[in-house]
């Protein structure tokens, strides 16, 4: 089980240079550190090339904008990203953090003109399985919070949920909202093989916009496989449990991955969740910046 402990292998940018892995970058009055004011990516990385990067850079910026913070220099971003992948030809991972900087000791910030907003990109390795383990647990993501469907760096939820789903030798947590439908995973959107069709829970149950998600269903939509957004009631995971159902969660390290597992016991791949994780690897390969 991948832990995602540090690794000597991660190449780090910051303040307009490459930097040691143990180089402290960031003054303790960074907002990102003090009240988690702050936005993130992260890209699978193949071959030295970040995948799906412009589409991460324009969630990036629609994150910022859902926040209030000032607008991301796109061309700083694709430079500190070029230069951590020249020096990690390996790296499996690029992940890409923008806080709001030095700021007060509370919630507010500083005046517009006095903020100075702080970007870190990092470059390492990832490890990738292609079937998840998952488990539910009793927390809910709240779909009217003020930062619903933004991939901010206030995580601390996420960290709860999964470190759950570790205890139980799984790898994924899977939530509902706060209307007791399906909602998303700490890290991944979730997909439901029922009927013939693949369904993932609307973008107003709380869930992230995640990338793989949204090109999932471009490309299925592409390739005539029947996918589509739909409201699931959380109780569908029974059906999955009972075998009338499969699970299927989509993410940017995991990419397309059939759950094999859920709540400590076996489930099987669907048929359509195995078509489309060959889809998504096949599209993949074709253009690493779809």
């Amino acid at each position: 089980m991948d832990t995602d402990r540090m690794d000597t292998r991660v190449v780090l940018w910051a303040d307009g240079r490459l930097r040691r892995a143990d180089e402290a970058i960031a003054t303790g009055v960074d907002h990102g550190l003090t009240v988690g004011d702050g936005v993130f990516e992260t890209c699978a990385v193949y071959g030295g090339q970040a995948f799906a990067l412009t589409r991460h850079l324009r969630r990036l910026a629609r994150s910022a904008a859902g926040l209030g913070l000032p607008e991301p220099d796109e061309d700083e971003v694709r430079a500190a990203t070029q230069a951590v992948l020249a020096a990690a030809p390996d790296a499996g991972r690029l992940r890409i953090t923008y806080t709001g900087g030095p700021g007060p000791l509370g919630s507010n910030r500083l005046p517009a003109p006095e903020q100075r907003a702080t970007l870190v990109v990092l470059a390492g390795p990832a490890v990738r399985a292609e079937t998840s383990r998952v488990v539910r647990v009793p927390w809910v993501r709240n779909e009217r919070s003020a930062v619903a469907g933004l991939k901010t760096t206030s995580y601390a939820e996420n960290v709860v949920a999964l470190a759950a789903a570790y205890r139980q030798g799984a790898d994924e947590a899977v939530l509902a909202n706060s209307r007791d439908e399906l909602c998303e995973g700490t890290g991944s959107n979730v997909f439901v093989e029922r009927d013939g069709e693949l369904l993932t829970p609307p973008l107003d149950s709380g869930c992230l916009a995640g990338i793989t998600r949204e090109l999932l269903l471009e490309w299925a939509a592409e390739a005539g496989l029947p996918a589509r957004e739909a409201v699931l009631p959380y109780a569908v995971l029974d059906d999955v449990a009972a075998g009338r159902a499969h699970l299927l969660l989509s993410g940017s390290i995991r990419n397309v991955s059939p759950v094999v597992s859920l709540d400590r016991a076996d489930v099987a791949a669907g048929g359509l969740s195995l078509e489309a994780q060959r889809l998504f690897q096949a599209r993949l390969a074709d253009d690493l910046d779809p």
